[in-house]
């Protein structure tokens, strides 16, 4: 157990990961003789700091408490960054395949996905989708979005 970090030293180092500078609130819970009641505990920081908040169970575990408007941002920071991944993976897929007009490709693309995602119900879902396979299909059924190198000829000089 030496090597193991104590609560309180988790707590830090958890902190300066994820920025959090200044007062933190640490919480401990605790039995009281009633198994269905608990009582809550203020170890340091206050009541009302930043969050999230630490909470140390009677097991000495530690776990996190924040607000449902944090826990929102977050979910809807990951989603933009889920977004921007695909279209980021979207992007390289269709250059790696030579588009004559990107935009042209592009659009194709997104409507071949919407249509994938809408396919069994009205309702837009999230879908995987293999992007590869995707662009691999439009080149064939519109080959001429794309450039086909056995079309260049080479004039020997």
């Amino acid at each position: 157990m030496a090597n193991e970090l104590s609560v309180f030293e988790m707590i830090n180092v958890i902190s300066k990961d994820i920025g959090l500078d200044g007062d933190k609130t640490v919480i401990e819970i605790e039995n009281t003789d009633n198994p269905e009641v608990k009582r809550l505990s203020l170890k340091s920081g206050s009541w009302s700091a930043n969050e999230p908040w630490f909470v140390v169970d009677e097991n000495q575990k530690l776990h996190t408490m924040m607000s449902i408007n944090s826990v929102n941002k977050i979910v809807e920071n990951f989603r933009a960054t889920q977004e921007e991944n695909f279209n980021l993976k979207l992007e390289k897929t269709i250059w790696q395949n030579i588009p004559i007009d990107f935009q042209d490709v592009w659009s194709v693309a997104m409507d071949e996905i919407k249509s994938m995602a809408t396919k069994e119900d009205k309702e837009v879902k999230v879908i995987n989708v293999d992007l590869e396979k995707l662009v691999i299909k439009i080149k064939a059924e519109h080959p001429n979005l794309f450039l086909n190198l056995k079309d260049l000829h080479v004039v020997p000089r």
